[in-house]
């Protein structure tokens, strides 16, 4: 009997707490890098400040924004940075105002980096060599705005979020010429400014194409996820307060899982709310919630599943 209660309390509290994640997860907060186990616990961290994207290869050597213009790749082993491009200094950019928010780890050891303020897309080499750049439209320039998260498609296209803006375009990877683009709907309200649940805006952080050709964006300070058409029609759409006892703030990452679950990035939306959702997107239900805000603070703005059990999207 003591034995029979023993395991059911246990087993309460796992069910009943919302702060043990099912997923085991590297993200930044709170000056730290680090990875927490689905049991909830701190597997590993280091010291690292406030980045907007992070990549984690299968050798688990991270690929994190450094600073306002640099991308580091980190041994975890040893805590140290084996390698880093400064896009504030290299191919051109020497005097020019450069903030990097997105990047992505290719093959072949290239690395594509989006740089706002210059407005363009490039990819380099481990020596730090230009192979490639594409020029980006911006309407309302800054090098703080220009881009959110960016990948580059299985097509070479690269898709792109730019903030400031309020548009998500595609590029194509040859050209340089835009493919697609979506401009983030206001639905019809009037901005608020802020970054917590009071403010709204279309300044979009992520996009992921689908494998049935639609387009999952995270609306940033528009509090919401929404599935797109290539032809520009949402089929689907999480708003603020379709989640019970979840108030989104600025959405920001944005992972497809390979059991088709999405994983959402809740960044400023205060004490009490998660910091990560995963969500069924066929019956937009919460499979778990991750509500760590005393340990990472409220600025949480991005993360990578680690062990998925297959490839994500993101």
């Amino acid at each position: 009997m003591f034995r029979w209660i023993c395991c059911w309390l246990v087993c309460g509290v796992f069910a009943s707490s919302s702060v043990l994640a099912a997923q085991r997860v590297i993200l930044q907060g709170n000056g730290k890098l680090t990875i927490v186990k689905a049991d909830g616990s701190t597997e590993w961290d280091m010291n690292w400040g406030g980045i907007h994207d992070i990549h984690v290869l299968k050798s688990g050597r991270v690929f994190v924004q450094q600073g306002a213009a640099k991308v580091a790749e980190i041994d975890p082993t040893t805590k140290k940075v084996l390698w880093s491009y400064d896009s504030a200094t290299q191919n051109g950019n020497a005097g020019t105002k450069v903030e990097v928010h997105a990047f992505q780890p290719l093959d072949e050891g290239r690395l594509m980096i989006a740089e706002s303020g210059p407005a363009r897309i490039i990819e380099v080499d481990r020596e730090g060599k230009l192979l490639k750049e594409v020029k980006l439209k911006v309407n309302r320039p800054h090098p703080h705005t220009d881009t959110r998260l960016a990948r580059k498609l299985a097509s070479g296209n690269y898709l792109v979020c730019h903030e400031g803006d309020g548009f998500v375009r595609e590029y194509n990877g040859k050209s340089g010429e835009i493919a697609w683009e979506y401009e983030v709907p206001m639905f019809g309200k009037e901005p608020k400014g802020g970054h917590g649940p009071e403010a709204f805006g279309n300044k979009c952080f992520a996009a992921v194409r689908l494998p049935n050709g639609h387009t999952l964006v995270t609306t940033g300070n528009g509090h919401s996820i929404l599935e797109v058409t290539a032809d520009k029609q949402i089929v689907w759409k999480v708003e603020q307060n379709d989640l019970p006892g979840v108030t989104l703030a600025w959405v920001t990452t944005l992972e497809v899982l390979p059991n088709g679950n999405y994983l959402i990035g809740n960044c400023h939306a205060g004490p009490h709310q998660p910091l990560l959702i995963e969500l069924n997107p066929k019956t937009k239900a919460v499979v778990w919630k991750f509500e760590r805000h005393a340990t990472f603070g409220n600025d949480v703005s991005n993360s990578q599943v680690l062990d998925p059990g297959g490839t994500s999207l993101r």
